[in-house]
């Protein structure tokens, strides 16, 4: 039996003990917040014990691993002091406010021998899932470009970060999951419009090492939530929706006829078939969990590294970097 606590029980933080209070093999054993209140309605929904500070369950309940689920500027704190008491952590992401702080986070964890794994959530989306298998398997061919759609109306919880940081690090980090490939250079044009001090919206562009395109069309500033991936290859075109965890393919009908071990160049493109896959569907924040206490366990496999979340960060500040600029901003291998 895994004993786990949640730090912080705002939107995430109240998922998060509602899952893992549902797992088999694991011990919900308390719930931590600056605010008691909150904290202890979370706690009776889910027979477990309330704490007012994080120092006070760390020392009282003595988890085996925690999840952080507090306001990004609080990310290096609470995971710092619970790797400093032997705890495996779940951090949301992104993994922490600044790059120097992500890489002391991702040391740290090294040096105390615990896991840390990020909470970028839509990994473990079985859309997503599903795309990678196919991609992997090359039933697209090459692949040409990403286009990414991450739409909704302004969260009134988000105050500390842009969009950037809060939506387009999914995307980023999809972008590299699913190609395998580090992205090296991005472009990007941000404005302020809802938001009192950060970008509401990004368009961006980006190239990865394998030569595909990246684009992302990102906002808080549209009355309706729209949630997709577009990536196109040689062979046509999938489609993920990660709201309805959907799948589609839309074949290229010329790619269809022709063998493609045997030619070297696209002789063209016309509309073939579409495919929509049949997906079982579950919730991605269970599939996440899961992942974490599998990996407190020592497989490590299925989870978001903390090398993974810093390089989102950087990526994510990279694309900031290069909006406040008005310039192309070239990512150096680390």
């Amino acid at each position: 039996m895994t004993r786990v606590a949640v730090i912080g029980t705002g939107v995430m933080g109240r998922n998060h003990a509602r899952v893992l209070h549902q797992l088999p093999n694991v011990e919900l054993v308390g719930v931590a917040d600056s605010d008691l209140d909150a904290a202890c309605l979370v706690a009776a929904a889910h027979a477990t014990r309330a704490y007012g500070s994080l120092e006070e369950l760390l020392k009282k309940e003595r988890p085996d691993a925690v999840t952080v689920a507090v306001p990004t500027e609080n990310h290096h704190h609470a995971v710092m002091e619970a790797l400093s008491a032997g705890c495996h952590v779940l951090v949301e992401k992104p993994i922490a406010a600044t790059l120097e702080q992500a890489d002391e986070l991702v040391a740290a964890a090294k040096a105390a021998r615990r896991v840390l794994a990020v909470g970028h959530i839509e990994r473990y989306n079985p859309a997503v899932l599903e795309l990678k298998r196919r991609l992997d398997d090359g039933q697209l061919g090459a692949v040409y470009q990403f286009d990414a759609k991450r739409l909704g109306p302004f969260p009134q919880r988000i105050r500390d970060v842009g969009v950037v940081i809060d939506l387009a690090t999914h995307d980023l980090d999809l972008m590299r999951f699913l190609t395998g490939s580090e992205i090296i250079r991005v472009y990007a044009e941000t404005r302020r419009k809802v938001h009192t001090t950060r970008e509401d919206m990004v368009s961006g562009m980006l190239r990865l090492a394998d030569g595909s395109v990246g684009l992302l069309q990102i906002n808080w500033l549209t009355p309706t939530k729209i949630r997709q991936m577009t990536v196109t290859g040689e062979r046509g075109m999938f489609r993920a929706d990660y709201l309805t965890q959907d799948l589609f393919f839309y074949e290229n009908a010329e790619a269809s006829a022709h063998n493609w071990e045997q030619i070297t160049m696209l002789r063209g493109v016309s509309e073939g078939s579409m495919v929509k896959y049949a997906i079982q569907k579950r919730e991605p924040l269970q599939s996440e969990l899961i992942a974490f206490t599998r990996a407190v366990e020592g497989d490590l496999t299925g989870i978001v590294s903390g090398e993974d979340g810093s390089e989102a960060l950087r990526l994510a500040l990279a694309m900031i970097e290069s909006g406040d600029g008005g310039r192309v901003v070239t990512v150096a291998p680390r």
